[in-house]
């Protein structure tokens, strides 16, 4: 009979994998290719998502990876962008690929093409996009000449779809605007994208950083379907547990499971947070009633804060030229303990953030 594993074994376990029991000396290169991938929806997160798990990189260093292509951002799993190592753009990808195939057609995008050939349309845009990279915008009315009678906009949507293109930078650089701008990958980083769409080394990743997990786990990471195949390949390799709730969960054979008792120390985690995303059911950091509070109708995932391993309330960054502040927003009664270690690990992120600002500040705001 399995072991089944409590909640707070799966907590500490989780920290532990995703470097939030103890920051690593590490780069942003290594964190990223650690967690595989950062959520990216928005430009500043990855770097608190990098901060939180580890000592040493700096503004200039993370961005630094980006602008030499080490980093760089693309869709990848659950058709979200990440940042990602130069080898997860184009390797992993492919084991991505069936989901963004199979919700193309259904998405509003894929009904205004409803005709064209796909193969087609990755053809002329990857011709078009030779040359360096082009905004969406200008994407758009290559294909729309290619393709007269149907919506550039949408046809720009198929081919980010259907083949990696990489948002080039100074998208995803601290600081920087400008406009969108889109490279294949193949260009971009001067090699051709990955053609093994097998997902078995990928989800002994995704255990390494994520787990134990159950198939339903790695399908709400992935999107990618038929895992429980996989995972039946792969039970050589494997240990398997019971969760809390009967369900079968799966584990590195050589992985061990945190001790429930270990300290865990107050972190900030940052918005769409890998760690607070990308299990089924999220007891294991988060409790259904802070759940409700974080992930909203509009899609947004704020930023929240850990209190013994457990989210314990929301925090937000406001930094500009001449000042920098982070507000907590606590959802229940913390002790004063808790609270100075909350401060001080705000301090920290702020010093990093925003290095030349004299005038930083942390307030705590009454829920």
């Amino acid at each position: 009979m399995p072991r089944q594993l409590t909640v707070r074994e799966l907590n500490r376990t989780l920290l532990d994998r995703q470097w939030l029991l103890e920051r690593r000396s590490a780069t942003a290169v290594d964190v990223a290719q650690h967690l595989i991938g950062l959520q990216a929806q928005q430009g500043n997160p990855p770097y608190y998502g990098i901060w939180s798990r580890a000592d040493g990189p700096t503004i200039d260093d993370i961005s630094a990876a980006i602008l030499d292509k080490r980093l760089a951002r693309v869709v990848l799993m659950r058709g979200t962008i990440h940042l990602a190592t130069a080898d997860d753009c184009l390797n992993l990808r492919a084991v991505v690929q069936p989901h963004l195939d199979r919700t193309l057609w259904d998405s509003t995008y894929g009904k205004r093409s409803a005709g064209v050939d796909p193969k087609a349309v990755v053809e002329v845009g990857l011709a078009a996009l030779i040359d360096g990279p082009m905004s969406n915008k200008d994407i758009g009315v290559t294909l729309e000449e290619a393709f007269p009678g149907h919506d550039g906009n949408a046809l720009a949507y198929l081919l980010r779809t259907l083949t990696p293109l990489v948002q080039t930078p100074p998208r995803g650089v601290w600081g920087r605007g400008g406009t969108l701008r889109y490279a294949s990958a193949e260009n971009w980083f001067g090699r051709p994208p990955g053609t093994d769409d097998t997902p078995d080394e990928t989800l002994l990743r995704y255990l390494a950083a994520f787990g134990p997990a159950s198939v339903h786990d790695m399908r709400k990471w992935s999107a990618v379907t038929g895992l429980a195949t996989a995972v039946d390949r792969l039970r050589p390799k494997l240990r398997t547990y019971t969760a809390p709730d009967g369900r079968e969960l799966f584990d590195l054979a050589d992985a061990s499971i945190s001790d429930p008792d270990t300290h865990a120390p107050a972190r900030l985690l940052a918005a769409f947070d890998n760690a607070l995303m990308l299990h089924t059911t999220r007891e294991r950091i988060i409790d259904a009633d802070s759940s409700k509070r974080i992930f909203t109708k509009n899609g947004i995932v704020e930023g929240t804060f850990l209190v013994d391993g457990f989210v314990a309330g929301s925090w937000k960054p406001t930094i500009t030229k001449t000042s920098a502040s982070i507000s907590l927003t606590p959802f229940r009664s913390i002790d004063r303990e808790w609270t100075d270690a909350l401060v001080a690990e705000a301090e920290r992120i702020l010093r990093i953030a925003a290095p030349d600002v004299a005038d930083r500040d942390v307030v705590i705001v009454d829920d």
